[in-house]
C-alpha cells in the first residue's frame, strides 16, 4: 500500500472528524443564546469548551495530512494544478471559521456574547458552504 493512499486516507478521516465538531459547536451556541438558566448556561459553556478542544487536533492533522499528500504528488503537481490553488482558499477560511469559533468560546465564558440566535443560525450553515465546493474542487478536479 502506498504512503499517499494512506496520507489520503487519513487526510479524509480526520476531515470528517473535524467537520462533525464543526457543524455541532455552533448548534450549542444557538442553545447558549437562548438559555437564562445558570445551570443550564453552565453545563453548555463545558459542552462548548470539551467539543472544540476535541476537535481541534482534527483540523491540525487533516492539515498534516493534506500536506504530506501534497508532498506525496510533487512540486510540479501543485503547481499546475489550480483547482488545488482554489480549494485551499476555502480551507483557509474554515480555520479562520475555526478560530474564531474561540473567540465566540470566550465571549460565553465570561458572559459578553452580543450576538443573537440568528447570527449562530447564519454561523451553524456556513461550514456547508464551505465543505460543498471544498468536495466538489478535490473530486471533479476541474481544469482552471
Amino acid at each position: 500500500m502506498s504512503a499517499l493512499l494512506i496520507y489520503k486516507a487519513l487526510h479524509i478521516f480526520f476531515m470528517v472528524a473535524w467537520f462533525a465538531g464543526i457543524f455541532y459547536l455552533p448548534r450549542l451556541f444557538i442553545y447558549h443564546t437562548m438559555t437564562e438558566e445558570k445551570a443550564c448556561s453552565a453545563m453548555l459553556k463545558i459542552m462548548e469548551r470539551r467539543l472544540l478542544y476535541f476537535v481541534t487536533p482534527f483540523a491540525v492533522l487533516t492539515t498534516i495530512f493534506g500536506v504530506l499528500t501534497i508532498v506525496e504528488y510533487g512540486r510540479e503537481w501543485f503547481k499546475y494544478n489550480l483547482w488545488l490553488h482554489y480549494k485551499l482558499v476555502f480551507v483557509i477560511i474554515l480555520y479562520i471559521y475555526h478560530a474564531y469559533c474561540f473567540k465566540l468560546l470566550a465571549d460565553f465564558k465570561h458572559d459578553r456574547n452580543i450576538r443573537s440566535t440568528r447570527f449562530y443560525r447564519f454561523f451553524n450553515e456556513f461550514p456547508v458552504f464551505l465543505l460543498l465546493p471544498i468536495i466538489l474542487l478535490a473530486v471533479l478536479k476541474p481544469f482552471f
